[in-house]
C-alpha cells in the first residue's frame, strides 16, 4: 500500500558538506570541516566506532586541519563569515574552543604551509608586510620566535614542500590559472625545476622523497599533467610516468610501500592509480566515488579520501588494500536512496567553429518532470562541471526541472591548450560554446524558448548576466549568484594576491579597453529584459557585493523586473545552512513564478 508520498524538497537540503579532513598518525581519529550542525565546524570520530562528535566550536568556515605526529595539539586556520582571511590557531587534542597562534589584524591572511616532524615549528605564508606577493615565514611555536624565510617579489608565492630534515624548501610563485614556477634556494642560488621556467606550464602539489628527489605533478612541454622527478644533487629534471589522455592533478606518497598515489582527471571524473617507485608498476585502484577532494596516506599504508558522486554526498572512506572500501562518514540525503536520484547522462555538441564541448545532462524522471529545463554554466572559469554532489541539482529534478551543464572552452579536465583558451576572453568564445549548447538542447527537442531557465554563480554568474545581456531571446527568466558584472570595477577589487593573476586571466583595462566593455555584461542592460534574481554574499571578497549591486541598481533605474537577495554573513559561496535553505527555497520559488 502506497501510504508515502516522493520525497520533498526538504530531505534534500538535509545533506551536509565535508570540506576538509585529517587522520592522526596512529590512525585513531579523523577529524573533518562540517557544516554537520548548521554551521562550519570541526568534527571527529573515533576509529572504528564511526560516530561523530563536535570537536570544535567554531562556527567558520576552515582552510586546513593538522593534527600534532605525537597527537598533543591540533592546528586549523578559520576565517571570518567567508571574508577568507584565514588565521592561524591552536587546539587542545581533545577539542575544544581555538586558541589563537598565528593571527594578526582582521584584514591579513595567515595561510598554513607544514608543520615540522618534532610538532615546535610552523611555516606559513601571510600578506602582512606584502599583501600582493606574500610573504613565507616560519614560527617556533615553543619560544614564540618568528623568522622571514622568504619575501614574495614577483607575484604571489606560496611554500609548496618541506623535506623531513627541514634543509630544502619547495616554494611555488603563481601568475596565473594556467602558469606557476617550482622552485628551490640553496644559499644564494636559485634552481627551478623544469629546465625552462619561461615556458608556460603548471605544477601541482610537489612531494619531496628521502630528502634527495622532488616528485611533482607538471604539464611542462606537454598537453596533460604527468609525473616529474627533479633531483636534489645534480638538478637535473626528468619524466617520471605518463598516463595518456589523464592529467594527474595530486599525489601523494606511501612511504611504507615506497609508492605513490596518483589522482588524475578526466573530464567529468576522477581515477586514481599507485605507482611503485621500486618495480614502476602502475596499478589502477577503483574508486567508491567519481570525484576525489582530497587523499591521505596513514602511517601503516592505508588510504583515506574524500569523495563524491552526482547521487552520493561528500563522505570520508578508508581502505587498507585500495579494493575494498569501508565509508567512515553517513552524509546521505534524508530518507532518499541513491536510485532515487539522478545520474547524468555525459554529452557531446559540435561549437561555433567545430571544437568538441562536454556536457553533463540530467533529465528530470519522467514521474517529476515539469517540461522546464535550466541551463547552468559552471563557475571558474578555468573549473569545470563534474560529477559533483549538488544537493540544488537533485531539488531542481525533484521538482521536475531538467539540468544541462557544458563544460565551455577554458574548463579543466580536456588538456593545457584548452583550459587556456578562456584567458582574455571571457565574453566571447565560452559565451558561444553556450549559446552552441542551447541550439544543441533545442535540436534534440529537449527544450525551447519559452522553457529554458539560465543560473549560474561566480563566472557562471557572469556567464548568465553575459548571455541574458546579448541572448535575452533564448530565456524564460534568469538568476545570477555572486557574478561579475563589470570587469573594469572587478579588477580593482580582487584580492591583492590575485593582482598577477589578471593580466594572463584578462589582460589591461587601459591597453584592452575595448575588449573589456565588449565582455562585461552591465555593457547589455538594454538586453536584460527578462525577470531576473541576484544573489550575493555581503562578505564575498572574490566578486565583491558591489558588483551585484551595480548592476541591480541600473536594471531598476530601467524599471525592469529583478529581485536581490544578500546574504549579510556569507562570502563566496553559502556555508551555513540556514542561508543556503533560505537560497534555495527562494531561487526555487522565482522559478515557480515564472513558469507559466
Amino acid at each position: 500500500m502506497e501510504i508515502f508520498t516522493k520525497p520533498t524538497v526538504e530531505q534534500f537540503f538535509r545533506t551536509y558538506i565535508i570540506s576538509d579532513f585529517t587522520v592522526s598518525d596512529d590512525e585513531k581519529r579523523i577529524i573533518f570541516s562540517t557544516n554537520l550542525n548548521g554551521k562550519m565546524n570541526l568534527w571527529a570520530l573515533d576509529v572504528p566506532d564511526a560516530f561523530p562528535y563536535l570537536f570544535a566550536q567554531v562556527d567558520q568556515s576552515c582552510n586546513f586541519i593538522k593534527i600534532d605526529k605525537e597527537n598533543r595539539y591540533v592546528l586549523a586556520g578559520f576565517d571570518k563569515e567567508g571574508d577568507e582571511n584565514y588565521h592561524i590557531y591552536a587546539l587542545n587534542r581533545d577539542g575544544g574552543l581555538p586558541e589563537k597562534l598565528i593571527t594578526g589584524e582582521p584584514t591579513e591572511k595567515y595561510f598554513f604551509a607544514h608543520l615540522s616532524e618534532d610538532g615546535k615549528r610552523v611555516y606559513y605564508m601571510t600578506s602582512e608586510e606584502n599583501p600582493r606577493f606574500l610573504n613565507v615565514r616560519i614560527r617556533d611555536i615553543e619560544n614564540d620566535q618568528d623568522k622571514l624565510l622568504h619575501e614574495g617579489e614577483t607575484a604571489s608565492t606560496y611554500l609548496a614542500a618541506v623535506s623531513d630534515n627541514e634543509a630544502t624548501h619547495v616554494y611555488m610563485s603563481i601568475l596565473g590559472n594556467t602558469y606557476n614556477k617550482l622552485f628551490i634556494k640553496e644559499d644564494s642560488e636559485t634552481y627551478y625545476l623544469v629546465p625552462d621556467p619561461e615556458k608556460t606550464h603548471m605544477n601541482h602539489s610537489p612531494v619531496i622523497i628521502g630528502n634527495e628527489s622532488i616528485y611533482f605533478p607538471t604539464n611542462y612541454e606537454s598537453e596533460h599533467h604527468y609525473l616529474a622527478k627533479f633531483d636534489l644533487k645534480t638538478k637535473i629534471f626528468s619524466t617520471v610516468k605518463t598516463i595518456e589522455n589523464e592529467s594527474i592533478q595530486q599525489i601523494k606518497y606511501d612511504k611504507k610501500n615506497n609508492a605513490i598515489y596518483m589522482c588524475t582527471e578526466v573530464g567529468v571524473k576522477d581515477h586514481l592509480y599507485r605507482f611503485s617507485l621500486d618495480t614502476n608498476k602502475l596499478e589502477h585502484i577503483d574508486l567508491p566515488i567519481d570525484v576525489m577532494e582530497k587523499i591521505h596516506i596513514g602511517a601503516e599504508g592505508n588510504l583515506y579520501i574524500l569523495g563524491e558522486s552526482a547521487t552520493i554526498p561528500q563522505n570520508i572512506f578508508q581502505s587498507e588494500d585500495g579494493k575494498e572500501w569501508t565509508q567512515l562518514t553517513n552524509n546521505r540525503v534524508l530518507g532518499v536512496r541513491k536510485e532515487e536520484m539522478v545520474e547524468p547522462d555525459v554529452v557531446t555538441y559540435k561549437s561555433f567553429d567545430g571544437m568538441e564541448i562536454e556536457a553533463l545532462l540530467f533529465r528530470a524522471n519522467q514521474e517529476n518532470d515539469n517540461g522546464y529545463t535550466i541551463f547552468w554554466p559552471h563557475g571558474g572559469p578555468q573549473a569545470a562541471e563534474r560529477k559533483f554532489f549538488r544537493a540544488i541539482f537533485q531539488i531542481f529534478l525533484n521538482r521536475g526541472y531538467t539540468i544541462f551543464a557544458p563544460n565551455f572552452r577554458g574548463s579543466t579536465g580536456y588538456g593545457s591548450s584548452f583550459v587556456k583558451l578562456v584567458e582574455r576572453d571571457w565574453g566571447h568564445g565560452p559565451r558561444l560554446d553556450c549559446v552552441a549548447g542551447i541550439e544543441w538542447l533545442f535540436g534534440q527537442k529537449i527544450t525551447n524558448r519559452n522553457k529554458l531557465f539560465l543560473i549560474g554563480g561566480s563566472f557562471g554568474g557572469y556567464m548568465a548576466l553575459l548571455l541574458h545581456g546579448r541572448h535575452p531571446e533564448y530565456f524564460k527568466a534568469v538568476v545570477d549568484m555572486l557574478g561579475v558584472s563589470n570587469l573594469f570595477t572587478f579588477v580593482e577589487s580582487i584580492p591583492d594576491h590575485w593582482s598577477t593573476k589578471v593580466e594572463r586571466w584578462l589582460g589591461d583595462p587601459v591597453r584592452d579597453k575595448d575588449r573589456f566593455r565588449r565582455d562585461s555584461p552591465i555593457t547589455y542592460l538594454d538586453g536584460m529584459t527578462k525577470p531576473m534574481l541576484v544573489i550575493q554574499g555581503a562578505k564575498d571578497p572574490r566578486v565583491v557585493k558591489e558588483e551585484s549591486d551595480q548592476i541591480v541598481a541600473k536594471l531598476k533605474e530601467k524599471g525592469r523586473d529583478v529581485q536581490y537577495l544578500v546574504l549579510d554573513d556569507e562570502g563566496h559561496g553559502f556555508s551555513k545552512k540556514e542561508n543556503e535553505m533560505k537560497v534555495y527555497q527562494y531561487l526555487l520559488d522565482f522559478l515557480e513564478q515564472y513558469q507559466s
